[in-house]
């Protein structure tokens, strides 16, 4: 079967934008991401100020992270959906005013109740950013760049969560808990009040491809049963969220893993921690640069890869835990992480382009559904509860298995992806039909 570029959607989106506002639309939805994944993040570094202020179980803190991965992964498809239709800068700005405002929240809680109250609006504010975010980013870019800008955009939420972890650390030890929650809180606040300013929907949506778009929705359309009407698809959604789930799992607890068992300082462990996450951040670049440049030619490639990644992290993650505490546990897990980190810009890339254009935010939200659902969610709150029977050093030995299944999935997804490729395409040859009739009736 001939192989396939990632370039199979229909209209190139990124027409008549010029490069640098581009660039301009990328640093500044890649801020607000950031500030996403601080507001999430900097609970993880005050795990041990909660624990000892309030008394709390492993269980406990889990679920005030896991709420928020919860609510992303309930709400991101509605939200995301009314954000195409409705427009996607307006509601990316009014996500970024409810977190910041529910971090504020967070700082202002005096019991465990009012933080998990808070945590739940802060989910309810990121549930769909990152989705429309990442479909905002796609949309300036040409086609073939698209595993390259997936893994950078999404690298935003482990620099961020470097930057909870650090500085809410830091805030914490000198200033209390408190502090670091409001500084995450003023920080979002500042970038939402510039976003609308700087990005403007007319810029990011010619009006000449939005009118196409329309036109060609209501005579052929249908483009939502692409979400879900091949087996390939599918399968990106489920391998990525197992793969997330040990990812971020190692994450969220990995500040209380240093405290406990390295005896580290709040602001140490943050530090520390930070820079795991950050080797995250990077592997997600440097992979997704690979992924796009060995499967220029042959798509199906970035199924090898992905289940490279998957393997490759189960077993250096797996030995990483098994190692007695130390400098080399440590380097291990920073190698891991980068490489467990793969996956994200390969299957971003695989939903785009298994996806029809115009519902791309959707997309990315149903993606970010089976993430958080299969991962950023459940991760850490059933790692939290093994914790709690077994410890939180045996629990960790546990979570990388979870890989070998995404691996399992991925496969799976490459016996169809190529011919689901082809599929869309035919069926995106006979919109642009329709489109250019349209058009010329017009």
């Amino acid at each position: 079967m001939a192989a396939h570029h990632i370039d199979d959607d229909i209209e190139d989106t990124s027409k008549g934008i010029a490069r640098r506002y581009a660039w301009i639309v990328f640093a500044l939805t890649f801020g607000l991401l950031i500030s996403d994944y601080m507001s999430r993040q900097v609970l993880n570094a005050v795990f041990p100020s909660l624990k000892a202020e309030w008394a709390l179980s492993d269980t406990q803190l889990g679920l005030l992270s896991g709420i928020v991965a919860l609510m992303v992964g309930l709400l991101t498809f509605p939200l995301s959906l009314l954000a195409d239709r409705f427009g996607r800068i307006r509601s990316l700005t009014i996500m970024a005013v409810i977190w910041s405002l529910a971090t504020l929240g967070c700082a202002l809680a005096e019991s465990y109740e009012q933080m998990f109250w808070a945590r739940f609006m802060v989910g309810v504010g990121e549930a769909a950013y990152g989705s429309v975010g990442i479909a905002v980013v796609v949309s300036v870019f040409p086609r073939e760049m698209r595993a390259t800008l997936s893994g950078a955009f999404i690298s935003g939420g482990m620099f961020g969560s470097v930057l909870g972890m650090a500085l809410g650390g830091a805030m914490a030890q000198y200033f209390g808990w408190r502090w670091a929650f409001a500084g995450m809180a003023f920080f979002g606040l500042a970038l939402a009040v510039l976003y609308p300013i700087v990005v403007r929907e007319a810029k990011i949506a010619p009006q000449r491809v939005a009118k196409a778009a329309s036109a060609a929705a209501d005579k052929v359309g249908r483009p939502l049963r692409t979400l879900y009407s091949s087996r390939s698809v599918l399968c990106a959604y489920v391998a990525s969220g197992l793969q997330l789930f040990v990812g971020g799992t190692v994450i969220v607890w990995m500040p209380s893993y240093l405290n406990r068992f390295y005896g580290m300082s709040t602001d140490k462990a943050g530090a520390v921690a930070a820079i795991i996450v950050l080797c995250s951040g990077a592997g997600m670049i440097l992979c997704g640069m690979l992924c796009d440049r060995i499967s220029r030619n042959k798509a199906e490639r970035k199924i090898g890869l992905c289940m490279a990644y998957c393997l490759g992290s189960c077993l250096m993650l797996s030995l990483a835990f098994a190692l007695p505490f130390g400098m080399l546990q440590l380097a291990l897990i920073c190698l891991g992480m980068f490489v467990a980190a793969g996956t994200t810009g390969p299957a971003s890339a695989m939903v785009a382009n298994l996806t029809h254009y115009k519902v791309h935010g959707t997309a990315f939200a149903t993606l970010t559904l089976a993430n958080n659902l299969l991962g950023l969610a459940t991760g850490p709150l059933l790692t939290g509860k093994v914790s709690d029977l077994i410890g939180l050093d045996n629990a960790f030995q546990l979570v990388p298995l979870v890989s070998i299944g995404a691996a399992a999935v991925f496969l799976l997804a490459g016996r169809s992806y190529l011919a689901d490729m082809a599929r869309l395409k035919g069926e995106g040859v006979e919109e642009k039909a329709v489109t250019a009739a349209l058009e010329a009736q017009s």
